[in-house]
């Protein structure tokens, strides 16, 4: 699935890709063979470009290849489970158009639309590419800022109460600020090269810089900057809190098995005295009508005696 779109002045219009001109924006979303070709033909952009970010364990990276420049950028996803994750976002920037490839329908593209008009301009394709890269970052520190808020309630809950499913749900958060972390340093690294590749003559011709665009990929290579250093920071933190949520759990464990063992003392006490009492030979207090009373009563004495040693030795 595609879409061609160019804005203007009183919004977005949408074009077929017979009729493409210079300064659209074609957004790609999970393209079949078929659209691909269409696309290819159109457009005159490599195969190899317009595919890459549709593997998902591509990583980020930029590509010239004559008039066509291939960023690929992980961008944060956010799933129906309340789980995050990361995917490729491929960029072609040519001399006509500026393309985007992705697997999924996601939060970075879709901001762009006829709602935004007034906020991008599709034939400044150079700064059109830097928006897409700076609405990335914002959207990490978005979701980072969801993941520590989730955090701090699930503590919450984890210090009333050791569950499991709260516990899955903290090594979920862990798991996506890690996919956050590898994938930010990846971005962080691209952004770079951007810049050191502004001024080169090959790149030039596709990425026209002026001191507004200047400024964004500052604020873009800023955001970045701030968000991995968000998501180590708080890497290191949920780490710890697991750390000692198990240390807990462990501690809870101990406390329970010496209780029950403190239990199974004073429970042998009146088994033991009512087993030798209950033996098929002479036994004190035997022939006494209230021997049975008495036995009864020496065995709850010792019970009680041995739970009082128990509670000073802090076993209970």
């Amino acid at each position: 699935m595609y879409k061609i779109l160019k804005s203007n002045y009183t919004g977005v219009d949408e074009f077929d890709i017979e009729d493409v001109e210079k300064g659209c924006w074609i957004d790609v979303v999970a393209p079949s063979e078929e659209e691909l070709q269409e696309i290819e033909k159109a457009t005159h952009i490599s195969k190899d470009f317009l595919t890459a970010a549709l593997d998902r364990e591509e990583k980020a990276r930029t590509e010239i290849d004559e008039d066509q420049l291939l960023v690929v950028i992980d961008i944060p996803f956010f799933r129906s489970n309340k789980d995050y994750d990361t995917m490729p976002l491929g960029i072609i920037v040519t001399q006509e158009v500026i393309v985007t490839v992705c697997l999924e329908s996601n939060a970075v593209t879709s901001s762009f639309n006829a709602r935004t008009y007034k906020t991008f301009s599709t034939y400044k394709k150079t700064r059109f590419l830097f928006q897409i890269l700076y609405t990335s970052a914002t959207l990490y520190l978005k979701y980072i800022r969801n993941i520590i808020r989730r955090t701090d309630d699930l503590e919450q809950h984890l210090r009333q109460a050791m569950e499991n499913s709260k516990l899955f749900s903290m090594l979920d958060l862990q798991k996506s600020l890690t996919y956050f972390t590898t994938s930010l340093r990846s971005n962080s690294m691209v952004t770079e090269r951007l810049l050191r590749l502004r001024n080169t003559a090959q790149t030039q011709k596709l990425i026209k810089l002026y001191e507004e665009d200047e400024d964004l990929l500052e604020d873009v290579i800023i955001e970045y900057k701030q968000a991995i250093e968000m998501v180590e920071m708080y890497s290191h933190i949920l780490n710890s809190m697991m750390e000692v949520f198990a240390s807990i759990i462990s501690n809870n464990l101990n406390l329970v098995m010496r209780f029950l063992a403190s239990v199974t003392i004073i429970l042998a006490i009146p088994t033991f005295i009512s087993g030798l009492w209950g033996m098929n030979v002479p036994v004190p207090f035997a022939e006494w009508y209230n021997g049975f009373y008495i036995v009864l009563g020496l065995a709850f004495i010792v019970s009680l005696l041995a739970g009082f040693w128990l509670w000073r030795k802090h076993m209970f």
